[in-house]
C-alpha cells in the first residue's frame, strides 16, 4: 500500500503531435521509458477542448481528430521524473496531477481506507484486454465481483496504448493483445470499497489498483450534495481545481437526446474550457447486471463516463447544466484536482505543483 502515489492525466486530440510524431505515442514513450507501474491511453467518443473544435464519432467529418485520455500511476518521485518530459512536449490540451494510494501486491493486511469516515470511494483496477482469469476475462470477473459486493456500479474503459508492471503494450490489429491495459472504475461507499479490496486483489495474480477520495453528488436524478465550494488557492496560493464525473450509458436519454451528447454540447455552448465522453465495453450501474454490447441490440447499452475539469468557480457554473440533463438518470461525482496546465492558442494556465486542499 503506497500512499504517496500520483496520477497524471492528459487530455488532447488524436493528431495532436510532438518530437515527429503522434502525441499519444509521445506520452507512451515517455512512460514506458520510466516503466511506470501503470499507463494507457484512451480514445474519446466526443468532446472539446482549449480551442473548442466539436470532435465526434457520430459525424465522419468530425472523427478524424477524436479527443484522447492518457493516464499515468505510480509513486510520487517516478511520476515527477515522467512529468519532467511530460512538461517539454509542446501541444495544445490540459494535464491535471492528482493523489491516489496505490496497491500492489498482497492487500489483505489493508484494513482502512486513509479517509474511513468519509462516504464515497473511487477504485481504479487495472487489467490486460484479454487477460483470461480461468475461462473469463479479468475485466469481467472484477465487474462480477463488484456486482456481487454491491458496489454502486462499475465501468470498464478500453486502452489502445500503454504500459503494464512497467512494460509497454500496444494494441496490435492481429495481435493477441492480452495485456494491453484497461482500467475498471468503480464508485462505491468506502466501507464497501475497503471490503472488496481483498477479495479483488486474491482474484488477480498481478493485482494493481488505486483508491481516491471523492463525493458523489448526485445518483438515478436525486441530489445528494453538490460539489464542495472550494477557494480558488490553497494557503500558499497556488491554484485549486475540481473536476466533475458524470457516469451515464450510451441509451440514456435527456430530452430525448443521447445525455452524454447534450452534455458536450451545452458545456461547449456555456463556454467550458474542455469535456470528454469516453465510451465504456462492460459494466453496471445500480441493480442491473453487467452488461455490455449483444449481436442482437439495435441500441448499444454500454457505458459512457464524461469529464470536465475548471476552477471551482466555474465548475459550480458548470454543475447547474450537469444537474439540470441529469434530472433522471446518471451518476454525478466531483474531485478535487490538486495541479492542472492547460495550454492553448494564446492560453497559458495553472501549473502540474501540488496544492494542498480538502476533498470535494
Amino acid at each position: 500500500m503506497n500512499q504517496d502515489c500520483l496520477k497524471v492525466t492528459s487530455y488532447f486530440g488524436e493528431r495532436d503531435r510532438a518530437n515527429g510524431g503522434f502525441l499519444a505515442d509521445a506520452f507512451s514513450d515517455i512512460f514506458a521509458r520510466h516503466r511506470l507501474q501503470t499507463s494507457l491511453v484512451m480514445r474519446g467518443i466526443t468532446g472539446f477542448g482549449v480551442k473548442h473544435h466539436l470532435r465526434t464519432d457520430r459525424l465522419l467529418t468530425l472523427s478524424e481528430d477524436l479527443p484522447m485520455v492518457s493516464v499515468a500511476v505510480d509513486t510520487r518521485a517516478r511520476i515527477q521524473a515522467a512529468l519532467r518530459e511530460v512538461n517539454a512536449l509542446r501541444f495544445d490540451g490540459l494535464v491535471t496531477l492528482e493523489r491516489a494510494v496505490m496497491l500492489t501486491g498482497d492487500a489483505a493486511p489493508v484494513t482502512r481506507i486513509p479517509w474511513e469516515g468519509q462516504a464515497a470511494t473511487k477504485l481504479t483496477i487495472y487489467v490486460g484486454r484479454h487477460q483470461r482469469l480461468g475461462g473469463t476475462l479479468a475485466y469481467e470477473a472484477v465487474v462480477a465481483l463488484l456486482h456481487q459486493r454491491g458496489i454502486a456500479g462499475a465501468t470498464v474503459l478500453l486502452g489502445v496504448d500503454g504500459t503494464f508492471a512497467g512494460t509497454r503494450e500496444r494494441a496490435a490489429f492481429f495481435g493477441r493483445n492480452t495485456m494491453v491495459p484497461l482500467m475498471v472504475i468503480a464508485v462505491g461507499d468506502t466501507a464497501s470499497i475497503s471490503d472488496a479490496v481483498p477479495a479483488l486483489t486474491a482474484l488477480l495474480p498481478l493485482p494493481l489498483l488505486t483508491l481516491e477520495r471523492l463525493t458523489v453528488c448526485k445518483r438515478d436524478g436525486h441530489l445528494l450534495r453538490p460539489p464542495r465550494e472550494l477557494p480558488s488557492n490553497d494557503p500558499s496560493g497556488l491554484n485549486m481545481w475540481q473536476k466533475l464525473m458524470v457516469y451515464s450509458s450510451e441509451q440514456a436519454q435527456s430530452a430525448g437526446q443521447p445525455l452524454h451528447q447534450r452534455l458536450i454540447r451545452e458545456l461547449r455552448q456555456a463556454g467550458a474550457s474542455g469535456a470528454t465522453s469516453l465510451r465504456g465495453i462492460w459494466g453496471y450501474h445500480g441493480d442491473h447486471p453487467p452488461h455490455g454490447d449483444s449481436f442482437w441490440q439495435l441500441r448499444r447499452r454500454v457505458p459512457v463516463v464524461t469529464v470536465v475539469v475548471d476552477t471551482p468557480g466555474r465548475i459550480r457554473q458548470w454543475f447547474t447544466i450537469v444537474d439540470r440533463l441529469t434530472s433522471h438518470t446518471g451518476l454525478v461525482t466531483s474531485e478535487m484536482v490538486p495541479a492542472f496546465r492547460a495550454t492553448g492558442p494564446g492560453l497559458a494556465r495553472g501549473g502540474l505543483r501540488l496544492a494542498r486542499g480538502l476533498t470535494t
